[in-house]
């Protein structure tokens, strides 16, 4: 699994948007289990969700300029 997603984030790199469709969604449930393991060492009344905060991931990542 690692050398696929390897494989996808250098195909993205040089410009390949398909490979871009394919990796994110193999990333996007580590992400929600790391933002998951973040939260619960929040305080309790915070406002920020999991949702919230794998979202602003996602956007960071598709957002990146391609070469």
């Amino acid at each position: 699994m690692s050398e696929q997603l390897t494989n996808l984030s250098l195909a993205w790199g040089q410009g390949n948007v398909a490979a871009r469709d394919q990796l994110i969604p193999l990333v996007y449930g580590e992400l929600s289990r790391i933002a998951s393991n973040y939260q619960r060492y929040e305080r309790g009344n915070h406002t920020l969700q999991t949702s919230a905060l794998v979202n602003e991931a996602y956007l960071r990542l598709v957002n990146q300029s391609v070469p």
